[in-house]
């Protein structure tokens, strides 16, 4: 598996900087005691998580048009009927796939279809499991058009942890189901907000694997 882009700087930065640490550490007391493994090891533990982080698996996917795939991995938080106000003004289902530290933090299209819009919404950094996440933090909006003319909308939200969102698409492109969309830096939550027609297909906390785990269907 490979590492995400992304991912290069932020590993650097932290090798330099725990490489920084452990020379620190020994300057000032270069008597090995258990208290200088402890810290080793709990160093090289942070370190393989901030690797881990990154991880940018390639998945292959049997491209359908009436298959709504997860747009990322992670556990599902809310499935409800809500009053979409941004794009649509009107009823959708929203379902919300929140991404911990553990679970992998690229995003990917969950249909292929024309970018027909896109915004950056700045706000605040809540828990991104708490419902408020979806509507006061950081986030990137996104509207796919499928060839069937169905709309989806696509909210990546930063969380109490992440803090960078970024997210490659751009209105008038089209885009491919199971082409990555972007990465959330260090996890977070990936809304979809769903025609109120289509036909559910996971249940809330299960989890599920972008680009493998169908979240719904459309009925035409």
């Amino acid at each position: 598996m490979k590492i995400h882009k992304q991912g290069y700087k932020i590993i650097i930065i932290f090798l330099f900087v725990l490489s920084g640490i452990v020379v620190i550490i020994n300057l000032l007391f270069p008597i090995q005691t258990y208290i200088h493994y402890f810290l080793y090891l709990s160093g090289i533990i942070f370190y393989f998580m901030i690797v881990r982080f990154f991880r940018s698996p390639h998945r292959k996917i049997k491209i359908d048009g009436k298959n709504i795939l997860s747009a990322a991995d992670g556990k599902i938080v809310v499935i409800e009927e809500i009053q979409e106000t941004e794009y649509f003004k009107d009823k959708r289902i929203q379902v919300s796939v929140f991404m911990s530290p553990l679970d992998i933090h690229v995003n990917w299209y969950p249909v292929g279809g024309i970018v027909k819009y896109k915004k950056y919404h700045p706000g605040s950094y809540f828990i991104a499991s708490s419902p408020k996440s979806s509507f006061e933090n950081e986030m990137t909006s996104i509207i796919i058009q499928t060839k069937q003319k169905q709309e989806i909308l696509i909210r990546q939200i930063a969380g109490f942890v992440a803090r960078r969102i970024i997210s490659h698409a751009k209105q008038g492109n089209n885009v491919i189901q199971g082409e990555e969309l972007g990465i959330i830096k260090f996890g977070s939550r990936v809304d979809l907000f769903l025609p109120t027609d289509v036909n559910i297909k996971v249940k809330l906390n299960q989890k599920v694997r972008g680009c493998e785990t169908v979240i719904a269907q459309f009925n035409k």
